[in-house]
């Protein structure tokens, strides 16, 4: 079997990337990673030599190329680690829901405090809008951790691809230092403590702008 390729950009500043890369590593794949840092005048083409959308990140296998974190957690849950969703039927329909709703939501929070693992900026970015995103966001939070939470620390107990689709959001929550509840702060040291969750933070330190090809 060929093996899983994942092609990412910068681990400081892509969120998407981080997404499949830490439901990976959670799940115990072994893959290549092909790192491609974004904003270069090479970027573009480097990364349409894997995606035919001209963004990252890319998983490939075999002779399919899957884009978009979200399918790409899907393929990898259907073929290679079924407990990323949670086995129970009502949990897992929760699970896909807020994982759809991250994907495609809170535009306020992306725009105005965007990953940046390295740096501390407390309170910057901060708006109304800003906030409405950080209410949703903690409800749902809340609302998993309350429903399907017992046995673990995360959403639904164990690591699930809704953890995965929300582990960027935490990384913004420490670097600008958003005032969280005690279950929203409590799930979001979770997160940040996970291993692979730190080895990404500790490369993201440690990146310098050059095209990577990593074994995991």
């Amino acid at each position: 079997m060929t093996q899983l390729t994942l092609v990412i950009g910068n681990k400081n500043y892509s969120s998407w990337s981080l997404r499949p890369w830490l439901a990976m590593k959670q799940a115990g794949l072994n893959f290549a990673e092909i790192r491609i840092p974004l904003d270069t005048p090479t970027s573009h083409q480097e990364i349409r030599r894997y995606s035919p959308s001209g963004r990252v990140p890319v998983l490939l296998h075999n002779d399919l190329t899957i884009w978009e974190s979200l399918a790409i957690c899907e393929y990898l849950a259907e073929g290679f680690a079924p407990n990323l969703w949670p086995e129970d039927t009502a949990a897992r329909a929760l699970a896909r829901s807020v994982s759809t709703e991250m994907h495609s939501g809170f535009v306020s929070l992306r725009q105005n405090m965007p990953m940046d693992c390295r740096s501390r900026h407390p309170g910057l970015g901060m708006n109304a809008s800003v906030q409405a995103d950080v209410d949703r966001i903690t409800a749902i939070w809340r609302e998993c951790r309350e429903k399907f939470g017992d046995g673990g620390d995360l959403l639904f107990g164990h690591f699930t691809i809704a953890d995965a689709m929300f582990a960027p959001v935490v990384s913004r929550f420490v670097t600008y230092e958003v005032h969280l509840d005690s279950v929203a702060q409590a799930y979001a040291e979770a997160v940040w403590a996970l291993p692979a969750m730190q080895e990404w933070v500790l490369a993201a330190n440690n990146e310098v702008e050059s095209i990577e090809t990593i074994q995991h």
